[in-house]
């Protein structure tokens, strides 16, 4: 899943936001169930001068490197925070002159995990993600985690692992994540694959059991090899006729973290999972990891 090295471990965006704050406190205990080492990023932005015309400075202003020094000690702060009694990761720092979309992008090539907090989650169609977290959910090199909510928050350690099956590539990557999250964590997994991207209307024609039925061979095909490889993670089916982003959604309220693939087959039968991954990692209220082919 993840392109090159992975020497960052867990890469996560830090800004001095709130909802940056909640990616550290996040990563830091992802970090530690992984037994990973965490990087906190801070980009910052070039300055433009007004002559000669659009020129930026080479090097990073006093003013700005004390306020990037800020931050990234306030990160470290969180960290400690986070990590509470138990034993801290290795953390890493890394304060870099540049706009932070094709920082990350870029640096993304070398983690295992970005992690970015989410500026905005509401109703379909009004919630709004970040600048910087869309674009690493669309050209990213490895997984990336959008986190919502209080930075002091942790989820319910005793709540499943949700992950979206549409029998793609995609899908298939984030199901091998998902249980190894699941595992990892000692909870359920529920697997949930919608056998209809246009609702519950009936279309003329329409072979319902016939759709149902193949609904259930992909979640069985899909499923099958990884609950082999994981036989300590109880897993629970879930096959609904309607929009999987509504669904996975709902189910979103009672689970401690959401995977999904970023690409599905698109088409009736699929789950259309650029826009469903979008979507669930705007309007979640838990953490959300997209996984890329």
């Amino acid at each position: 899943m993840t392109s090159g090295t992975t020497e960052y471990g867990i890469l996560v965006a830090v800004d001095g936001s709130s909802a940056a704050e909640a990616a550290i406190a996040w990563a830091t205990r992802e970090a530690i169930l992984r037994q990973s080492p965490l990087t906190l990023l801070h980009a910052v932005a070039p300055v433009v001068v007004g002559w000669p015309v659009g020129q930026l400075y080479d090097e990073m202003p006093g003013w700005q490197k004390d306020s990037a020094e800020q931050v990234i000690e306030q990160a470290r702060q969180i960290v400690a925070r986070s990590a509470g009694a138990s034993n801290p990761p290795e953390v890493h720092t890394e304060l870099v002159y540049a706009n932070a979309v094709p920082t990350l992008i870029e640096a993304s090539k070398r983690a295992a995990l970005v992690v970015v907090g989410s500026q905005g989650m509401g109703a379909i169609g009004r919630a709004l993600l970040g600048s910087v977290s869309a674009a690493l959910l669309h050209h990213a090199h490895c997984p990336v985690a959008v986190i919502h909510g209080d930075a002091d928050q942790a989820p319910d350690a005793n709540a499943p692992v949700l992950v979206g099956v549409d029998g793609s590539p995609a899908s298939d990557a984030a199901t091998a994540l998902a249980f190894e999250e699941a595992s990892r964590r000692g909870v359920d997994l529920v697997a949930l694959h919608a056998w209809s991207d246009v609702g519950v209307f009936p279309i003329l024609g329409m072979d319902w059991q016939d759709r149902e039925s193949k609904g259930q061979e992909v979640l069985a095909a899909t499923l099958a090899p990884y609950k082999e490889r994981y036989p300590d993670v109880h897993v629970r089916e879930s096959l609904v006729c309607d929009t999987p982003t509504k669904w996975l959604i709902k189910e979103s309220d009672h689970a401690q973290l959401v995977v999904l693939g970023s690409h599905g087959r698109g088409g009736f039968a699929g789950m259309l999972l650029g826009s469903v991954s979008s979507a669930v990692a705007q309007s979640a209220k838990v953490p959300v990891i997209v996984v890329r082919q």
